[in-house]
């Protein structure tokens, strides 16, 4: 039996940016032990599976697995690529302007925006779930040690906190775009302090961009999942857009575009609308692959 499946670089203009998802259609016939092995041989962060939604209330169903295995919830770039792919595929009744869809991720179904200039496919918006303010990480000096920085690397402005928009995540602000750089996790040690405070990954950042437009530079580690390091994460954006909002960095109402994998050579630029507690995550995406596993 051979499968299609779908490479998409998201949050990208250009080919071989952005970050890469692999995506497979049609994915209803697959149990959860195939969908497993499946994106284990595509070797992606991660692998989106098509489905129709389980009761009828959602466009479409998603479902995403890591590499290793782990299956992952939240409206990041797992979503966003997914959709992108459905638009530019025909899959989708579209016309000019907004079109309205809803997803099903998890136990969750969230709105989804397709915007259009014609015929032309402009962005992908998702709606996150509203942001939930989690545990703040007190023990500062194991984290610095986990991240492989000094305890003077943090910024003073922004505690060390798990905020969530769908997926939780420790959010780590340090002084400049030299700490992100510099920082080398130790994966089990990170994987303990986010265990300890309820973190799913960590968003290291500064208020240091290198893009004039950007708001926030960005690294993500996210041992819990295997993931040494991402070059754009949307479940993490929509969270620290929040933060920047809540303690008065960034004005409730404004876009906010966050900048993350340069230090990846994968530069991404990820845009964040946080309007009260609505969430909204929007980009672009280039298909750079198309091909057939075979499974059986």
């Amino acid at each position: 039996m051979r499968v299609p499946f779908y490479f998409v670089d998201v949050f990208a203009d250009q080919p071989l940016t952005g970050n890469p998802l692999a995506i497979v259609p049609n994915a209803e016939g697959f149990d959860d032990v195939v969908m497993r092995r499946i994106a284990a041989e595509l070797n992606q962060a991660e692998t989106t599976f098509i489905l129709p939604s389980s009761n009828g209330s959602a466009h479409w169903r998603l479902r995403s697995f890591t590499a290793p295995g782990h299956e992952v919830f939240g409206a990041g770039h797992n979503s966003l690529g997914a959709w992108w792919w459905l638009a530019e595929s025909g899959a989708l009744k579209l016309s000019d302007g907004a079109n309205q869809f809803t997803q099903e991720i998890g136990a969750d179904l969230l709105p989804v925006e397709i915007r259009c200039r014609g015929s032309q496919l402009v962005s992908v918006v998702l709606t996150q779930s509203p942001p939930e303010f989690g545990n703040t990480c007190e023990d500062l000096q194991g984290l610095a040690e986990a991240l492989g920085l000094k305890r003077e690397d943090f910024s003073k402005l922004l505690p060390a906190q798990v905020v969530s928009t769908g997926a939780g995540h420790l959010l780590v602000a340090v002084r400049n775009r030299a700490a992100v750089a510099q920082a080398q996790p130790n994966s089990q040690q990170l994987a303990k302090i986010l265990k300890e405070v309820g973190g799913e990954g960590c968003y290291l950042y500064c208020l240091d961009p290198v893009s004039p437009s950007s708001v926030a530079h960005t690294r993500f580690f996210n041992p819990t999942m295997g993931i040494v390091e991402d070059s754009a994460t949307g479940t993490a954006a929509g969270p620290l857009a929040c933060q920047l909002v809540e303690y008065g960095i960034v004005s409730d109402g404004a876009t906010i575009i966050i900048e993350q994998g340069y230090e990846m050579k994968r530069p991404s630029l990820l845009s964040v609308e946080v309007n009260d507690k609505l969430v909204k995550l929007a980009g672009r995406g280039v298909q750079v692959i198309e091909g057939t596993i075979r499974i059986q």
